[in-house]
Order: C-alpha cells, then sequence, then structure tokens
C-alpha cells in the first residue's frame, strides 16, 4: 500500500513538472512581452509578472507544441502610448491582434507587422492612431483574413494595393476616419464585410465592388459618392447589409434589386435617388430596416405590396414625395416597431387595420393631407407599445377630439411618452382624456386654434416636462398649479428620451431637434391674462419659459430667481408693470432674455447674464434706464410728474463715461458742485441747505 502511494505521488510529480514544460512559453516571446508592457501604460492592472508564466497571462495564447505567443488580445484596458517599437515584431508566431478601444496613439506602425507573417485577425478600432496606411503592410500580410483600423484618425487616400497581396481578406472596416479619394477592392476576391463609412471618400461607387461576389455587408454611409447605383449590384446574392446613406447618389434604383433575396438592412436615405420604387424591392422578404428618406422617390405608396415583408421591423419613407393612401398590406407587416411617412404628400385616414400592430412602438406622419383625427387616435390606442406619435400638421381644422370622440380610450395610450398634434389648426378646448396619459413627457399642441382656459389638471402629469402651447386662443390665468409638475420638479422624473429615439430614424440635425428637448412651458401668443404666478418659481429644471405676447399683468415675480436651470425666459408682449428684480442677475445660464414691449420701469439690473442682453431684450419699455438702452436714469420733475431724459444720438458716451464713475465720487462732486454754485448766487448758508437737501432728495428718487 505504501509503495502504491508513492508511486501515485511520483507520477503526479511528474505529470505537473511535464505540463509546466508544456505551457511555458517561448523566453524570446517571454522578454518581448514584458519588453512591450514597460513601454506603454495602462490604466487597468494586468497580471503580467515576469517571474510567470506568460501563457497564463491576461489576454496571451500559445501554441501547444511549440509554447510560441499566438493571441495579444488586450481591448478596452486603457492601453496608452505607442507600439511603434520592435519588440512586438519579436513574436513572429503572432496571429491574432486585438487592440481596440484603448488609447493607443502614433502612426500606424507598418514596420512592426513586416515581420508577422503569420498575422490573420488584426484590430486596432477606437484608438488614436493617426498618418496613412502604407501599401507594404498589406503586400507583406499574405494570411491576413481580418482587418479593422475603424474610429481612428488615419487620412490620405486607401492604397490601391489593399487587396493584391492580402487575398484572404474578408473583413476590412477603415470607417470612421479621414480618408479620401476614391477607393480600390478588386483584388479582395474573398471579401465579406466591406466597411468605410464616416470618411471623405468620393467619385462613384467602385464598379470592382460589384465583382466580388461574397460581399454579405457593404457599409460605406456619411461619404461624397456620387452618380448612379449600378445595375450588376443585384448579382450580390450573399449581400445582408447595403448602407449607403448620406452620400450623393442620384438615379433610379436597379429594376431587379429584389434579387437581393437575403437583404435585410437597406439604408440609402439622404441622397438625391429619384423614381419610384421598384415591385421587387417587396420580394426581399428578409428585409428587417428599409429606410429610404430624404431623397426623391415619388409614386402611389398604395402600389406598394408589403405582405411580403413579414419580418421587417422598421420602414422609413419621410421627406419624399410619395402620394395616395397608406396602404393596407402596411398592416401585415406585424414585427414592425417603427413606420415613418412624414413629409410627403399623403391623403386619406389612417388604415383602421394598423390596430393590429401590437409592437408598434414609434409613428410618424406629420406634414401629410391626412383626414379624421378622431379615428386615428381611436386606431392608434390600440398599438399597446406606442410611445412616440408625431401627428403634427396633418387632419387640418378639424375639431380636437374629446372624450365623446374617445369615449373607448380606457387604457390605451399607457406606454405614449410623446404626443404632437401641433400646426393642424384643431378647433376646441384641451381634452380631459389627455390627463390619462401617465407616462406623457412630452405635449404638443401648439399652432392650433384651441381655447378656453389651461386646465390645472396638467399640473398633475407626473412626467410631463415639455408642454408646448404656443399660438392658440387660450384665455384666463396661468394655472398655479402648473408649479407642482413633478418633472419640473424634482430630479427623480427622467428627461432622457434616447431610448426613445430610435436615431436611424432621423438625421442629426432632426434627432436634436425631437429627442433633445429641454424641458420647457410654453404658452406664448395666446390671450392668457393676469398675473404670472408665483409657483412658477418652484419649476427648478425648467430651462425654457415662454410667456410673451399674452395679456400678463403686474409686476414680474421676484422668485424666478429660483428657476436656476433657466436658459431662455421670454415675457416679452405683455401689461408688465414694476421693475426688473435684481435677482434674476442670479439666473447663471440664462442665454436668452427679453421682456421688451411691456410697461416696466426702473433701471436694468447688471451683472451676470444681464450684461449680455442686447438692447433689443428692452425695447418698447420707455420708463426702463439703464447702460444697456444707452438712457439714463436721471429724473426730472416736470410740474407734478416725473420724467426720466433720454440720452440723445449725439451725446452718446463712451464705456468710459459716468456709468463706470463710482457713485461716492459722482455724489460729492455734485455736492460740492452744488455747495459752491449756491454760495456765489445766492450768498446765504440757509440757499445752500436749502438746494443740498434738495440734490439729495433727487438723487434718491
Amino acid at each position: 500500500m505504501l509503495t502504491l502511494c508513492f508511486c501515485f505521488f511520483l507520477f503526479v510529480v511528474l505529470l505537473s513538472s511535464l505540463q509546466e514544460n508544456v505551457l511555458s512559453c517561448n523566453q524570446i516571446d517571454h522578454d518581448s512581452l514584458i519588453s512591450f508592457h514597460q513601454h506603454i501604460s495602462n490604466s487597468l492592472p494586468l497580471n503580467w509578472s515576469s517571474s510567470t508564466d506568460c501563457c497564463h497571462w491576461e489576454g496571451i495564447s500559445c501554441t501547444t507544441f511549440n509554447n510560441r505567443v499566438t493571441h495579444l488580445w488586450l481591448p478596452e484596458k486603457g492601453l496608452s502610448g505607442t507600439i511603434d517599437h520592435p519588440f512586438l515584431a519579436n513574436l513572429s508566431f503572432l496571429s491574432h491582434i486585438n487592440l481596440s478601444h484603448n488609447h493607443i496613439s502614433g502612426p500606424f506602425p507598418v514596420t512592426l507587422f513586416h515581420s508577422l507573417i503569420h498575422l490573420k485577425i488584426l484590430d486596432l478600432s477606437s484608438n488614436r492612431f493617426n498618418g496613412s496606411l502604407d501599401s507594404s503592410f498589406f503586400n507583406r500580410a499574405s494570411n491576413l483574413i481580418s482587418f479593422n483600423v475603424s474610429n481612428n484618425s488615419l487620412t490620405g487616400p486607401v492604397p490601391l494595393s489593399i487587396c493584391s497581396g492580402s487575398a484572404f481578406l474578408e473583413i476590412l472596416d477603415l470607417s470612421m476616419n479621414k480618408f479620401i479619394g476614391n477607393i480600390n477592392i478588386g483584388g479582395c476576391s474573398n471579401l465579406k464585410v466591406f466597411r468605410a463609412g464616416f470618411n471623405s471618400l468620393s467619385g462613384w461607387l467602385p464598379y470592382d465592388l460589384y465583382r466580388l461576389r461574397a460581399l454579405e455587408e457593404i457599409s460605406l454611409p456619411n461619404n461624397r459618392f456620387s452618380g448612379p447605383i449600378n445595375d450588376s449590384i443585384v448579382l450580390l446574392s450573399n449581400l445582408t447589409v447595403l448602407e449607403l446613406h448620406v452620400n450623393e447618389l442620384s438615379g433610379e434604383l436597379p429594376l431587379d434589386i429584389g434579387l437581393l433575396s437575403n437583404l435585410e438592412q437597406l439604408q440609402l436615405h439622404t441622397n438625391s435617388l429619384n423614381g419610384t420604387l421598384p415591385p421587387s424591392l417587396m420580394n426581399c422578404s428578409k428585409l428587417k430596416t428599409l429606410l429610404i428618406r430624404n431623397n426623391r422617390f415619388g409614386g402611389e405608396i398604395s402600389n406598394l405590396d408589403f405582405s411580403k415583408l413579414q419580418l421587417l421591423e422598421a420602414v422609413d419613407f419621410g421627406n419624399n414625395t410619395f402620394v395616395g393612401k397608406i396602404s393596407n398590406s402596411l398592416c401585415l407587416c406585424r414585427s414592425l416597431t417603427a413606420v415613418r411617412l412624414a413629409y410627403n404628400r399623403l391623403v386619406g385616414e389612417i388604415p383602421p387595420c394598423m390596430a393590429s400592430l401590437r409592437s408598434l412602438a414609434h409613428f410618424s406622419v406629420s406634414d401629410n393631407y391626412l383626414s379624421n383625427v378622431s379615428q386615428a387616435l381611436n386606431i392608434l390606442r390600440h398599438c399597446e407599445n406606442i410611445a412616440v406619435l408625431f401627428m403634427s400638421r396633418c387632419f387640418n381644422d378639424e375639431t380636437m377630439p374629446n372624450d365623446d370622440d374617445l369615449s373607448r380610450l380606457g387604457n390605451g395610450f399607457q406606454n405614449l411618452q410623446i404626443l404632437t398634434l401641433g400646426g393642424c389648426q384643431l378647433k376646441g378646448q384641451i381634452p380631459s382624456w389627455i390627463a390619462k396619459l401617465r407616462k406623457l413627457k412630452v405635449l404638443n399642441l401648439s399652432y392650433n386654434k384651441i381655447y378656453g382656459p389651461i386646465p390645472a389638471w396638467l399640473g398633475d402629469m407626473p412626467r410631463l416636462f415639455v408642454l408646448n402651447l404656443t399660438q392658440n386662443y387660450l384665455s384666463g390665468n396661468l394655472p398655479r398649479e402648473l408649479g407642482r409638475l413633478p418633472a419640473l420638479n424634482s430630479d427623480n422624473t427622467s428627461s432622457d428620451l434616447s431610448s426613445l429615439a430610435l436615431p436611424f430614424l432621423f438625421d442629426a440635425q432632426q434627432y436634436n431637434r425631437l429627442f433633445n428637448l429641454p424641458r420647457g412651458l410654453k404658452v406664448g401668443y395666446n390671450k392668457l391674462s393676469g398675473n404670472i404666478p408665483e409657483e412658477i418659481g418652484r419649476l427648478k429644471l425648467l430651462h425654457v419659459l415662454d410667456l410673451n405676447n399674452n395679456e400678463f399683468n403686474g409686476s414680474i415675480p421676484r422668485n424666478l430667481s429660483r428657476l436656476v436651470n433657466l436658459e431662455r425666459l421670454d415675457m416679452s408682449g405683455n401689461d408688465l408693470s414694476g421693475e426688473i428684480p435684481e435677482s434674476l442677475t442670479g439666473l447663471h445660464f440664462l442665454s436668452s432674455f427679453s421682456v421688451a414691449n411691456n410697461d416696466l420701469q426702473g433701471e436694468i439690473p447688471r451683472g451676470g447674464q444681464f450684461d449680455t442682453f442686447p438692447a433689443a431684450s428692452f425695447e418698447g419699455n420707455p420708463k426702463l434706464c439703464g447702460y444697456v438702452i444707452k438712457r439714463r436714469c436721471d429724473h426730472v420733475v416736470v410740474g407734478t410728474q416725473e420724467e426720466m431724459v433720454p440720452e440723445s444720438d449725439e451725446e452718446e458716451e463712451p464705456e468710459s463715461s459716468w456709468y463706470n464713475v463710482p457713485f461716492g465720487l459722482g455724489y460729492f462732486v455734485g455736492l460740492f458742485l452744488a455747495v459752491i454754485i449756491t454760495l456765489l448766487f445766492n450768498g446765504s448758508w440757509r440757499s445752500v441747505r436749502a438746494d443740498s437737501t434738495n440734490y439729495l432728495e433727487t438723487r434718491s428718487v
């Protein structure tokens, strides 16, 4: 038994020793990696120690037959510095390098890779490399399969020989750099993924592109490519992704584009493409995303048969010239989450069958000629996941749906967060069914014909942080209850709409306008009256407050100074009186301010942002004075009335004028002159005293 135990122990020791020999990395590789580690900084610790086997280090893999390092895999490790030194070049068996999402800088290290004849995968994306790509790298990288340098600052033209030495290249990603000129990839016969978006590439799409029959993805957005899409593109039968958006492409789509039967993503938006959509496009039954907005496409939209696009999730035909009615066949795409048809010439009503689109979250039909707003809302309320509803500038001159029109609202729109019905010229009052939309964050009813009071229940909407009622016929007081709006009082309610944005449906300008909305209360251009409620000062998260062109009277509430996040304040065109509160100078984020055309008086406050506002912010208030409007705050008494003396254009003084004279000095100089003049002309100390007293009273007004 003892002998058996000893033999087992000896076996374990020998096995352990053998294992150490098998896993022990090559000394040259070990020393090279140590030198590399010493010459580069890393914010996240690596378990690299000179006393341990480098094959066990984080991000390192070795062969099992000769213990040579094959993988250097260190993405997102906070690496910084340059790698243009010979240490990595000694790793002659290195086949996989991934240093992506770090802070490595300097020129692309061409010489470093000359000795790496086994290199198959190179990923240096999302770093800070600069300079140009040298064709000598590709001439030597004969085994390269994947090359990714996206999201750097590389410049110059793409080497013409990019595929001549790398015949096995399958993935080429040059996107988000500063490359210029055209591109030649004709030799990449095995290429499956080609990405070069967000550069400054120009010219026609390279004809060689259409010969690469293995291509599965072409992504070239945000460049300067022009000319038509060649009909030969339909020969790329393996294509699943075609992204050519934000270029200068023109002409019509190939008639046989439906031959791309594996296509899942088609993004052609923001070009100058025209004509009608080929009927064969509807044969691309695997399509999930179809985005063609911002072009010149037209034709009868109801002629398109969407019935085969059962996997379609997002469709954007916006900003074109499509006519006719919304196709009923669109309702058969049960996977739809986003539909955008805005800015066309569509007519008719929302198809009743759209109530079956239970996954629909984003629906936009603004700027069309649609009718029957009540029916539209009654249909869409069945889309239980709908969160964004853009229907502005449609349904012209109809009646705002009231509670009777939406009597079956029930639990409808319980996920709705954005509702816009602006610019429709809708008549009626603000309906109380809106109070049931408890997740509503943005409500836009501007530019309509809505009359009556602003309902107090709006102040109890738990998530509302944008209320736009501009240019209607609203009357009565501004409800004090609006000062209770929770989303403008507390940080507990998020104003982030990014999860709703679906940025692929919008260009950058539209995205910023619609989904980076500042928290705002806009009631300008109505017939509201009475005092501005002091409770508005509780809305400490408010960024925009527009009260302009109403009939508000009384003084400006001093506690508006509590709106510490306010960026724009417009109270122009009212009947406000009294002085501008000095406390408003404490609004340090205020970049736009206007109290023009009121009945305000006194000196305009100075300091803070008030020193940056133009004179136009205060015009139309003849009783105001101060530096910004070049009107002195001196007073003269004429009979029983006190009038201010404006400064004529001929008497304008530079900035070193009386406004910059210290008050004390001006006071004593004035007093001294008054005493001397009195002594000279009256010769009486009693007169001196009387005139001095009169002067002091005049200064104190």
